[in-house]
């Protein structure tokens, strides 16, 4: 925890740097990700202070648009997409994610009844070839565009696509390499960015 606190202590030295960011934000980009702390999306996109807005749930999950009951992962897109008016919603999955290889492996997950009933939002149970891969790849790319799918079913995000103010895009990170692909429809395969 030091390191933090000392670069913490030094992050705000140099206040003229920050001072912009005083009169609002404008974020082209939603970016929907995991939890996870080894995916960092200003690390990977080299996104400085205002230029992400970012929603990390545990397995980039995105749950079905709410009906009567509001929550934060859908006031978040729906801020993005309406008040912000981002230009694109990127969803990005990552190799190596606890949570879709709990899914994967069928893991009993009883001593974590939060994150159990979490999980249970994934659109559909992602599979795999492989359930011993480490990287539980294909799982984590099927449920991905899975996550984009629900995605479309949010009204906002429904409106925005059909007037063409938005595009959606399904990427995969790969923790062990710092490898980018993104889905391409006209193949349906993740490729090198």
């Amino acid at each position: 925890m030091q390191p933090l606190i000392d670069h913490a202590r030094m992050f705000g030295k140099s206040p003229e740097e920050f001072a912009r960011l005083a009169d609002g934000q404008s974020p082209q980009v939603l970016f929907i990700t995991c939890s996870d702390s080894r995916v960092v999306p200003a690390l990977i996109t080299g996104a400085r202070p205002g230029e992400l807005f970012e929603l990390r749930t545990a397995g980039n999950i995105v749950p079905p648009y709410p009906s009567g009951r509001p929550s934060g992962e859908a006031a978040t897109i729906e801020y993005a997409v309406e008040v912000l008016g981002v230009q694109d919603v990127v969803v990005c999955g990552h190799s190596h994610c606890g949570a879709i290889g709990a899914l994967v492996r069928g893991d009993d997950l009883a001593a974590v009844p939060a994150v159990r009933d979490w999980l249970a939002h994934a659109a559909d149970e992602p599979s795999s070839q492989d359930p011993s891969d480490p990287t539980v790849s294909a799982a984590v790319q099927q449920h991905v565009l899975a996550q984009v799918l629900r995605l479309r079913s949010y009204p906002c995000v429904e409106r925005r696509l059909a007037d063409g103010r938005l595009r959606l895009r399904a990427w995969y990170y790969e923790v062990h390499t710092g490898g980018v692909r993104e889905h391409r429809a006209d193949s349906d395969t993740f490729e090198t960015l």
